[in-house]
């Protein structure tokens, strides 16, 4: 798609300034693959605009802190969660935009909506702009690209297609031969919804949590060789309304 193609607030904050932080952060996406790579990124920015424009969000920063958001995942991948991607990539985000010669205060609203954007972290989103790219975060880790992100996670770790009958998915260790995508869903995904903090979040993101629970419950019945599935598309056309 062409730059023509978009409109003017895609780029909040110009197209030359926006395709310089894309460059800036592609280098610390290599080898995270399609899971937290620069189409992650892309799907966060696109959601955060949508979502800021509805709450007249400071798009500008929104877009600085989605292109940046996840430039510190690399750390704690090879880490293996020891470092909080979240902390580092506002460290990151801060030394990029200084040297760009950003206002101070956009710097410190930039890096406090990378900090406070990890599910699991100990920041909380303090500002809408946060709290928006906290949201736009979560919903690409849920839905249908969620279930296909949570697959490409656990085939880079090494992990199982789906967990043994026996296994208790909850006392399975991240990393593991069992962090699997259903381990992913049960541990995360499907807590999601609960935890979005604007409204069109909530809403997006309880459309998507309907199909994940058709989805991954129709994964357990033909891992054990069930009969029949036809009824799963019923659930989704009514959840469609």
């Amino acid at each position: 798609m062409s730059k023509d193609s978009f409109k003017e607030d895609d780029y909040p904050l110009g197209v030359e300034l926006t395709e310089k932080l894309r460059q800036l952060a592609d280098p610390y996406h290599d080898g995270m693959g399609g899971c937290h790579g620069p189409d992650h990124t892309e799907r966060v920015h696109k959601t955060a605009l949508h979502i800021g424009r509805l709450m007249e969000a400071r798009l500008d920063v929104l877009s600085g802190a989605a292109l940046l958001h996840d430039i510190g995942r690399r750390y704690e991948t090879r880490e293996q969660g020891k470092i909080c991607h979240a902390e580092k990539g506002a460290e990151l985000a801060r030394a990029i935009l200084e040297k760009l010669n950003f206002p101070q205060s956009f710097i410190d609203e930039t890096a406090h909506c990378i900090e406070a954007h990890r599910y699991r972290g100990d920041k909380n989103p303090r500002t809408l702009e946060a709290k928006i790219l906290y949201d736009a975060d979560k919903l690409d880790s849920i839905g249908a690209v969620g279930i296909g992100r949570a697959f490409l996670f656990a085939g880079q770790t090494g992990a199982k297609l789906h967990n043994d009958t026996d296994v208790d998915i909850l006392d399975c260790k991240p990393y593991s031969r069992e962090d699997t995508a259903y381990r992913e869903f049960k541990f995360k995904m499907s807590k999601i919804k609960d935890r979005m903090l604007t409204p069109e979040g909530k809403r997006l993101a309880e459309e998507r949590h309907v199909f994940m629970e058709v989805f991954f419950d129709r994964l357990e019945r033909e891992t054990k060789g069930a009969e029949s599935v036809a009824g799963d598309f019923s659930k989704i056309r009514s959840a469609r309304g």
